[in-house]
């Protein structure tokens, strides 16, 4: 089965064009996705908060190691020292973006391509080869936001993500359905009881990192613009 990063990642691009769409902070988002895969692999839990101002801190649970090389790499990472989760999405998502890229052009799914923008600058592009994963994804998405279908773990782990970033209503075919529907949908979901505890306290400490972390980049973006 795919990482829940990987997905992100495949709906993120536009399949042409082979460029990111509709976000500028993929690292926080890759590193949220990352978070949340170990949570859900038994791999990290998220203590209990000990104060109003302090965070909650994540830990490497003992004797589990994921099958993944990247999830094994994260889980090291994790287990170097207790971090918050805001903390630790931007460390996890370092670099990770390539390795995907690269792991889904080796399966097949993506072409990579170089070229230059006006004939001077480097650019490297991955469009898409096989989009049969991909739409079966977006499949799945599209049942529980739009049709009310109850989603598995690992679609509604993406849901929770788009959620955090306000694209669930942009990767799926809506069928007439208003965005704002598709969105509350969204929201009701990545705060369901559909997960054990650990996992949703990580998927909960994993997308407001996410979103803190796209917000505080939008905001330095626009001051240093202004």
């Amino acid at each position: 089965m795919s990482l829940i990063a990987e997905d992100m990642l495949l709906l993120l691009l536009d399949d042409e064009k082979g460029t990111i769409v509709g976000t500028s902070h993929l690292q926080i988002v890759l590193g949220g996705a990352m978070l949340i895969e170990l949570a859900t692999t038994g791999t990290v839990i998220v203590e209990e908060k000990k104060g109003m101002w302090k965070s909650a801190k994540v830990r490497v649970q003992p004797g589990s190691l994921p099958d993944d090389v990247l999830l094994r790499r994260a889980a090291d990472a994790v287990a170097e020292k207790e971090r918050s989760g805001q903390d630790l999405v931007t460390r996890l998502g370092k670099g990770v973006q390539d390795e995907l890229l690269g792991r889904l052009e080796q399966r097949g799914v993506l072409e990579r391509k170089e070229d230059k923008v006006l004939g001077l600058f480097p650019r490297r592009r991955w469009p898409t080869v096989d989009s049969t994963h991909e739409d079966a994804v977006r499949r799945q998405l599209t049942a529980a936001l739009v049709q009310g279908v109850q989603p598995d773990q690992h679609t509604a782990c993406l849901i929770a993500l788009l959620a955090a970033i306000d694209r669930a209503h942009k990767v799926v075919d809506r069928d007439g359905l208003p965005a704002g529907q598709v969105r509350k949908r969204a929201k009701e979901i990545a705060q369901g009881e559909w997960a054990a505890t650990a996992v949703r306290d990580a998927i909960s400490a994993s997308t407001a990192a996410v979103a803190a972390g796209v917000a505080a980049a939008t905001t330095a973006a626009t001051t240093s613009g202004s």
